[in-house]
């Protein structure tokens, strides 16, 4: 029995998700949430021949303690797109609101579901719900997640684009570490290598298009939205890791952005390696029934992606910061 809960489900990554999450077999209830138009989301998706009962909340009369109550598994979409033109980081004091409102909602009625987070920017908001947790005595750093999973399938489809087979695409695993802003692939890594004598200046250019590949969506849009159906994807694929994790599979492992805190050991030999002492890092992790395993260490990376991972710290710090302040100032 697995309890699924969408947080912002009528939007343009919740619908999509909510619709993939219908259709894993795994999931036998599924809980929509949203300011709008979920009970009419959750009518559309409940007649799809697949176990998970489907019903939609909206705010009045207690409507996002009813959906979250019970909750094994918690995704939040929620939260205002990024336009053309603008940055993660311009949608940031809007979603940092909403992501706050939520993680409250969550601490109260479900302490105990394993939380994903989408919203952006994931490097504060992830910050955000964690600190919402401990003021409420319920944070338990291995139970939640920033979702940087499309950084990883892009990373996954640009590379099989390069070795000329879209089939491998489903195949191909490359660990990208940083965070949602700061991404770095770690392309040296990736289970099937580049061609050989790939030249630098193409490995520029792929490094690029998988860290500003939201851009490409963004503009071939023509302000008519963002990334939204390939985020509902790379969160279902990693909502899908977590439930199988906690059907006990073993040796399930993902990038994703945690604070450190959820493996110590793994977490202090990650941040010498950085070189810095951060509290969150997208890294690749063991996930397994209690959420967070062990965290792994980023390895054998070449000098050019070690100078990526130390480009990226500044503002990684800086959006951490921004998200513990942000709840800090906030009266909860």
């Amino acid at each position: 029995m697995v309890k699924a809960v969408v947080l912002g489900a009528a939007g343009g990554i919740g619908q999509p998700l909510s619709l993939l999450l219908k259709t894993n077999p795994l999931v036998t209830e599924l809980s929509l949430y949203d300011i709008v138009n979920t009970p009419g989301v959750a009518a559309d998706l409940s007649h799809i021949s697949t176990p998970a009962k489907v019903v939609g909340y909206l705010p009045p009369d207690d409507g996002l303690k009813k959906a979250l109550t019970g909750a094994d598994i918690v995704v939040i979409p929620a939260g205002v797109p990024r336009k053309p033109g603008k940055s993660i980081l311009n949608a940031q004091v809007i979603n940092a609101g909403i992501v706050r409102d939520l993680a409250t909602g969550i601490a109260t009625a479900a302490p105990k579901a394993f939380v994903l987070v989408i919203s952006n920017p994931v490097n504060s908001t992830v910050p955000i719900v964690a600190e919402v947790f401990k003021k409420h005595g319920v944070f338990d750093p291995k139970k939640i997640f920033g979702v940087t999973t499309l950084d990883v399938v892009r990373a996954s489809t640009f590379v099989s684009e390069i070795l000329g087979d879209l089939s491998l695409a489903p195949k191909v695993v490359v660990p990208v570490v940083g965070g949602h802003s700061g991404i770095v692939p770690l392309l040296s890594q990736s289970s099937h290598p580049l061609p050989s004598g790939f030249a630098q200046e193409s490995l520029d250019k792929l490094t690029n298009r998988i860290q500003f590949g939201g851009d490409e969506v963004v503009k071939a849009k023509d302000g008519a939205g963002s990334a939204t159906l390939s985020m509902a994807y790379a969160g279902v694929e990693f909502a899908n890791k977590i439930i199988r994790a906690v059907k006990g599979e073993k040796g399930i492992i993902a990038p994703t952005f945690v604070n450190l805190a959820a493996d110590k050991e793994g977490g202090e030999a990650l941040k010498k390696e950085l070189g810095t002492d951060l509290d969150y890092f997208s890294a690749p992790v063991e996930l397994g029934p209690e959420g967070v395993v062990s965290i792994k260490a980023l390895g054998k990376i070449t000098d050019f992606e070690a100078g990526l991972v130390k480009a990226a710290i500044p503002e990684l710090q800086t959006n951490i910061e921004k998200g513990v302040t942000f709840v800090g100032a906030s009266k909860l």
